[in-house]
């Protein structure tokens, strides 16, 4: 055949997996640029036609990779190098984001005396519920009061999500359950409780559908790496689930044929030839600062401008977000990964595309 298996395009010297979390990340910011300046989730784009938001597509987009290349992560390293890996790549950007809006942003934007900001014991619980639990909803005192949603760091919440599918993978390696045909019957599992969940509930709640969408959309970006030598890639496979996703619409079996086409289509995509080339090879990882960045940013110019459009909102959120993310990855998180290098021995590993 000459559509290439997964296991022969990953073998490719380059992959545009890099340019395709920077694309999503972007699409994040976009996203809220609505829901932000008007707090209705129903204004942001494709929401009203797909029942999920921009934002959520992006985010299924960074789990179905995430689950790809953590999977493929743990397989080439081993447990130890796997957690230090994930740890590395994960914490010390949250914390700096973390601590910086809290305590930098925060101070700036408060409407309540500095001194009373910095002696209220929610501003202490919001970096400590942040750090230990990926709470999202928490508000700092005096701060962007007036704003649709109150929440400084409005994107964390998914990091909880992510940190339990890495505790999954690592799980699944330990008691020797990273093969092939244990992935396909936790994928078949998932979608059957989704599908019955939805199945079960007129209107399915957000937190039950979201528990089950993020480790779905990560199990089935795992199983494409474990099936990597019999899974082809053609574009063929992906119309056919986009295809099953509209005709499904509105039926138990839309949910779980939307997000395998997702999960398809970003491995499709990271591994095609076109986008496997230098010019897209992003010199710098800046979308995980981006996720983290775009929202406190946006929060502040709707504080600052509270009549700009979402639109006019964007462009300015876009650039300030890029520039602080940019700080993030030259300032934090490079060093971060330059130590997870040092610790473990291979001083050359690339980590700006292959790390997610």
């Amino acid at each position: 055949m000459s559509t290439p298996t997964v296991a022969a395009a990953l073998a490719r010297p380059r992959n545009g997996f890099g340019a395709i979390r920077l694309a999503l990340a972007v699409a994040v910011v976009l996203s809220h640029a609505f829901s932000v300046t008007t707090g209705n989730a129903l204004d942001e784009p494709l929401m009203r036609a797909t029942g999920f938001t921009l934002g959520e597509h992006a985010v299924n987009g960074f789990f179905a990779v995430s689950g790809f290349l953590v999977t493929m992560s743990l397989e080439r390293r081993g447990a130890r190098d796997y957690v230090l890996a994930r740890v590395l790549r994960i914490l010390p950007g949250l914390v700096a984001a973390v601590l910086a809006t809290a305590l930098l942003l925060g101070p700036a934007m408060t409407a309540v005396p500095l001194a009373e900001y910095l002696a209220d014991p929610a501003l202490w619980r919001v970096i400590r519920d942040t750090l230990t639990t990926f709470k999202s909803n928490t508000a700092l005192p005096g701060v962007f009061s007036e704003n649709p949603y109150r929440s400084p760091l409005g994107t964390v919440w998914t990091l909880k999500y992510e940190v339990l599918c890495y505790l999954g993978v690592l799980a699944f390696g330990l008691a020797g359950g990273l093969r092939r045909v244990p992935a396909l019957i936790l994928v078949a599992g998932l979608i059957l409780a989704l599908a019955l969940t939805d199945l079960l509930h007129q209107a399915m709640p957000k937190g039950l559908e979201t528990a089950l969408r993020l480790p779905l959309i990560f199990a089935a970006g795992a199983a494409l790496y474990l099936w990597r030598d019999t899974i082809r890639l053609s574009g063929l496979p992906l119309a056919a689930l986009a295809l099953a996703a509209v005709l499904l619409h509105g039926l138990p079996l839309y949910r779980p044929a939307l997000f395998l086409a997702e999960a398809y289509g970003a491995i499709w995509l990271g591994l095609s030839p076109w986008l496997a080339r230098s010019a897209f090879d992003p010199r710098a990882d800046l979308s995980y600062g981006i996720y983290l960045y775009g929202w406190p940013i946006q929060q502040a110019l709707h504080a600052l401008l509270p009549g700009l459009a979402p639109l006019m909102l964007l462009g300015p959120s876009l650039l300030l977000t890029g520039l602080v993310a940019a700080a993030s990855w030259y300032g934090v998180e490079k060093p971060a990964l330059g130590l997870k290098a040092r610790v473990m021995g291979r001083s050359g590993m690339k980590t700006a595309t292959t790390s997610p």
